[in-house]
C-alpha cells in the first residue's frame, strides 16, 4: 500500500484479494494524502472500505432505474405512475451523485427547498421513495450500508379531511350522474371500498347467496370481506342480468378495466354541476365511515370494514358517534346500579357514612 503522484494529484494504490486497486486521494497535497491513506488502512482493517466503493460505484440514477424495475413494478399501477412522478423532481437533485454524495444533509436541503412549491404530503412521498430504495440498495443489491434518510425527519402532515355529503347533497350528485356512474357512487357509498378497489371488482370476488365480497388486494395488500346490504344487492343483481362476457363488475364500454382518470372526470364534472365544493371520489368513502359512526356502529366494525390496519386511522371519527360514546358511560349504571340507587333514595346517606367513616 502506499502512494503515487498523478498530474499533481496523489493516488493510493494497494492489493486486495489478489487485485491491485487505485484510487485518487482528490488532493496535491502529499500530508494530507497520506492522512486519507491511514483512514483508508484502517477501514480496510474493519471491512468497511470495500463498502464505500461499492456507494461510490453507483449513482442515485442506477438505484432509482433498477429500484423501478425490480420493485416499483410489482406496486398497484397508479402506485408506479406516483414513484415516476417523484423521480421527476428526485432525479434533478441528485441523478448524477453517486450514492455515497447523497447525505443527510442534502437531503434536508432538498426537503427545505420543495416545500416552497410543494405541499408537505408530496414532500413525504419523494423522501419516502428515496427512504426504500436505499433499503433495498442495502439489503438485498448491497450497495450501500447507511441510509441516509435515517438521520431526516419527515414533514409534518395535517391533511385530514372531515368532508362528506349529506343527504341532498348525495340526491343532487346521484341526479346529475350517467347511469354507470350513478351505479359507482351508490356502490362507494354502500362499501366504503376505494376507487381502485371498486374499478378493479370481479365477478369471481362476489358471493350474492352469502351476500359478500372480497377485496382481493387493498392498498395495505392484505384481503378483505365486504357484506353487502340489501341495495347492493340488488344493484348487483340488477348488473349480472345484464352481464357479458367480461370479467369486470364495473367495465368500461369494450368490457375491459375502466380508466381511473375518466372516472374521476366525470365524477368532478357531476358534482360541480351538483354545486357540491371541495367534494372529492374519496370522500365517499369518508362519507360512509361518517355515516356508520353518526349511527352508533362501533369504531372497531368502522375500522375492519374500511381495511384499516390501525385503529388510530378510524379515530378521525369518533366525534361522530356520541351515542355510541354515550352507550359506554351508560353501561356503567347497567353494571353497578345498586349504589347509585340507594344514594338517590336516602338523600345522600352513603356520602354521609363514608364521609363518618
Amino acid at each position: 500500500m502506499g502512494l503515487f503522484r498523478r498530474n499533481k494529484v496523489w493516488w493510493m494504490t494497494f492489493i486486495h484479494q489478489g487485485q491491485q486497486v487505485r484510487r485518487s486521494t482528490g488532493t496535491t497535497d502529499k500530508r494530507l494524502a497520506e492522512a486519507i491513506l491511514g483512514k483508508v488502512r484502517v477501514k480496510i482493517v474493519e471491512g468497511r472500505f470495500f463498502d464505500t466503493l461499492e456507494a461510490k460505484d453507483h449513482t442515485f440514477n442506477d438505484m432509482m432505474d433498477r429500484y423501478l424495475k425490480e420493485r416499483s413494478i410489482t406496486k398497484a399501477p397508479a402506485s408506479r405512475r406516483r414513484d415516476e412522478q417523484c423521480l421527476t423532481h428526485l432525479r434533478s437533485a441528485f441523478g448524477s451523485l453517486n450514492l455515497a454524495e447523497v447525505t443527510p444533509k442534502l437531503l434536508a436541503a432538498y426537503k427545505a427547498k420543495r416545500r416552497e412549491t410543494a405541499k408537505p404530503a408530496t414532500v413525504n412521498k419523494e423522501l419516502g421513495l428515496v427512504r426504500h430504495s436505499f433499503n433495498v440498495a442495502i439489503r438485498e443489491w448491497e450497495w450501500c450500508r447507511d441510509n441516509p434518510m435515517q438521520r431526516v425527519c419527515m414533514e409534518k402532515v395535517r391533511n385530514e379531511r372531515d368532508r362528506w355529503l349529506s343527504s341532498d347533497e348525495e340526491g343532487r350528485l346521484l341526479a346529475h350522474s350517467a347511469p354507470w356512474l350513478q351505479d359507482i357512487i351508490v356502490f362507494a357509498l354502500n362499501t366504503g371500498m376505494r376507487r381502485g378497489e371498486i374499478l378493479n371488482l370481479q365477478w369471481q370476488a362476489i358471493d350474492l347467496n352469502r351476500q359478500v365480497l372480497v377485496v382481493m388486494r387493498s392498498k395495505n395488500g392484505e384481503k378483505r370481506t365486504v357484506p353487502l346490504n340489501g341495495r347492493l344487492t340488488d344493484l348487483l343483481k340488477r348488473k349480472a342480468s345484464k352481464r357479458a362476457a367480461g370479467s369486470f363488475v364495473f367495465a368500461s364500454s369494450a368490457e375491459t378495466l375502466f380508466d381511473a382518470r375518466n372516472l374521476t372526470r366525470s365524477f368532478r364534472l357531476a358534482a360541480t354541476k351538483a354545486a357540491l365544493s371541495d367534494f372529492r371520489f374519496h370522500d365517499l368513502r369518508h362519507t360512509f365511515a361518517t355515516r356508520l359512526a353518526q349511527a352508533g356502529v362501533d369504531l372497531y366494525k368502522v375500522q375492519r370494514l374500511l381495511g384499516h390496519k390501525t385503529a388510530a386511522m378510524t379515530q378521525r371519527y369518533a366525534h361522530h358517534s356520541p351515542e355510541s360514546l354515550r352507550e359506554g358511560v351508560l353501561i356503567l349504571e347497567r353494571v353497578h346500579p345498586q349504589i347509585s340507587q340507594n344514594y338517590h333514595n336516602e338523600g345522600g346517606a352513603v356520602g354521609e357514612c363514608c364521609a363518618s367513616a
